[in-house]
């Protein structure tokens, strides 16, 4: 094999090496990511988003880390102040800090399982303080407490904590059925007091308009009477004025009055009132009695005011 035959498969191998050399060195990092760089087992670089270089063989890849925001969901149980079982759901959201990315990568193992245990000992330390109810009201006080455990405790291992959410609270079966029986026990408490007051309205308004009805009704059968005296004083003078003596008148106006009245009633043929006693007579035995009720009358009125004056 002479010179130029040995340069020329000496060309090849070195294109070759340098074609392999650039294979194996060359690699990307995605973006929100880092690639960890080790040589010879010693941690050297990060390495961001883009094209990268490593020496083959002597650098490696030790590990990627995503940079984007991670959400963790922990359920956790534990007991409250009154004694009652509740399941909290728990979303933690963190992400690893660009500034730490081997603090994140190297101190910690696990960190879904880090995060976990201080969700569950915070949980278990700020609960079992309130009762149930004070829990619904306060979830927002648990996840602050939580957030703020979590970054004095995750900062140090290079994870930052952008929020703790309780997302969900959920008790035993039993105590949710007891809460709601509760919740409509005092819905119909409170149906039944505006039943009542809206009755007392009723009651109230149907007694005003009852008597309003019986004072106007009274004012009418006033007036009535009021003119029916007019209109038989009326008649009476009329009489007399025709030479008609004040019993006779009183006789002629109580007969036409019987009469009329048993003509209204023959008028109406779905009448049931019966008129006692019905006959020729009747107007007469009437005036009499009345004759004669008037005059005890005033005779009985004469003899009272007769007493005070012989004392």
């Amino acid at each position: 094999m002479d010179i130029g035959e040995l340069v020329s498969n000496g060309g090849i191998v070195f294109i070759g090496l340098a074609f392999f050399l650039l294979i194996t060195g060359l690699f990307t990092v995605k973006q929100q990511s880092a690639a960890l760089v080790e040589r010879l087992g010693k941690f050297h670089s990060v390495r961001h988003a883009g094209l990268q270089f490593k020496i083959p063989v002597i650098d490696k890849i030790s590990g990627r880390v995503s940079l984007k925001i991670q959400q963790l969901d922990v359920l956790v149980e534990t007991k409250t102040r009154d004694d009652v079982f509740v399941k909290l759901k728990v979303s933690v959201q963190f992400y690893v800090l660009k500034e730490a990315i081997y603090d994140a990568f190297y101190k910690l193992d696990n960190p879904h399982d880090q995060i976990t245990s201080y969700v569950f000992d915070t949980i278990r330390a700020e609960v079992p303080k309130m009762k149930l109810d004070d829990v619904f009201l306060r979830k927002d006080d648990v996840a602050i407490a939580i957030r703020r455990e979590l970054e004095e405790a995750m900062r140090e291992y290079g994870y930052g904590i952008v929020k703790a959410l309780v997302t969900d609270i959920d008790p035993d079966q039993a105590v949710k059925n007891a809460m709601n029986r509760i919740n409509a026990a005092e819905r119909e408490k409170i149906a039944a007091e505006y039943d009542g007051e809206a009755e007392r309205i009723r009651i109230v308004a149907k007694a005003k308009a009852d008597a309003e009805s019986k004072r106007l009704s009274g004012q009418g059968i006033a007036d009535q009477r009021r003119e029916i005296a007019k209109g038989l004083e009326d008649s009476v003078q009329v009489l007399n004025q025709a030479g008609i003596n004040p019993q006779e008148a009183s006789a002629l106006i109580v007969i036409t009055q019987h009469y009329d009245t048993l003509q209204g009633m023959s008028e109406n043929v779905n009448s049931n009132l019966i008129l006692m006693p019905n006959t020729p007579s009747a107007a007469a035995d009437m005036l009499t009695t009345l004759t004669t009720s008037l005059v005890a009358s005033n005779q009985i009125s004469s003899k009272m005011e007769e007493v005070p004056a012989k004392k």
